[in-house]
């Protein structure tokens, strides 16, 4: 059952902060100076967070491991940071591109003008997931720096009355979206520059947790080989070059020789890399991979790594 919001003026998003009370009389460099000293508050609020964050992370690899999806929602800035976080994953990570969905409130539109009002609607934020089919086993991420978006709480409500695992992310302490999840995240970095422009310090802090959660995601999943990005997608001329420097860089081959094994394995950087260091043709590499679910550290410690 949705709870009545906190009052916006008791938030600490909405607090007026002392160290910018006179920004508009400062010179451009002093200016410059204390937005760049609040921002340096963000990674240290971040820090705080990380038992929860790791708490997060966990609950995602689990449903993800198991053929879940991700999800993220939010209205305004916390929308359009998830959808961003989204997008990034196929051409990062070649995972499907329904792995990790991001949706607004307002929809599309949203994400380049503001739509007023739509973030007020606990039933749009419930029919928007219902849209996408989500379902038991998978997870999905509120999103509201406030802490208390009715469009957030209307989707965290119905993803757990279907059996989805919640995660709520704000920037507020006891935020209202928390008590509507499995985990909860808060950030506390402390009210913003200009006052309740939530753009700013608590959307660097949803970042840099949005960062961690589908990162951390990949890692778990075995989309990383050290901290190269071997599931690349060789979509562009750029991330063909960096395909091959991969190989090179994780056999410690030259460049041309790891052009050619990559050739050789059908541009597939996983199994040129298996290929090398076990001894296989293309075939046998991808086979070991498959029966690893993909993941190239597993094979390799299964296998006889020259």
């Amino acid at each position: 059952m949705l709870q009545p919001p906190i009052s916006l003026e008791t938030l600490l998003t909405e607090q007026r902060n002392p160290a910018s009370v006179a920004i508009d009389r400062l010179p451009t460099i002093d200016v410059l100076r204390v937005i760049n000293q609040e921002d340096a508050k963000v990674a240290a609020a971040v820090e705080e967070a990380l038992p929860a964050i790791a708490a997060a992370l966990d609950l995602i690899v689990d449903r993800l491991s198991a053929g879940g999806r991700l999800f993220y929602t939010g209205a305004g800035t916390s929308g359009r940071l998830g959808v961003l976080d989204a997008s990034e994953c196929p051409p990062t990570y070649n995972v499907p591109p329904d792995l990790v969905t991001g949706f607004i409130a307002g929809g599309d539109g949203a994400l380049r003008r503001s739509v007023e009002g739509a973030e007020d609607s606990p039933e749009e934020g419930a029919s928007d997931l219902m849209a996408y089919g989500s379902g038991a086993g998978d997870v999905l991420v509120g999103i509201a720096a406030s802490g208390r978006t009715p469009y957030v709480i209307g989707a965290l409500e119905k993803a757990r009355s279907l059996g989805v695992a919640t995660v709520a992310l704000s920037c507020t302490a006891q935020a209202a979206i928390s008590a509507h999840a499995d985990v909860a995240i808060e950030v506390l970095c402390g009210p913003e520059v200009i006052t309740g422009s939530t753009r700013m310090k608590a959307g660097t802090a949803t970042k840099l947790a949005l960062n961690m959660l589908s990162t951390g995601a990949m890692v778990k999943l075995g989309h990383v080989y050290g901290n190269l990005m071997v599931n690349v997608q060789q979509t562009n001329e750029k991330l063909r070059n960096r395909a091959v420097r991969i190989v090179e860089q994780a056999l410690e081959i030259p460049n041309e020789e790891a052009r050619l094994l990559l050739d050789e394995a059908g541009g597939e950087v996983k199994t040129a890399i298996a290929m090398r260091r076990l001894g296989e043709c293309a075939a046998n590499a991808r086979e070991r991979l498959q029966a690893h679910g993909g993941n190239l550290r597993r094979a390799l410690d299964a296998g006889a790594v020259r």
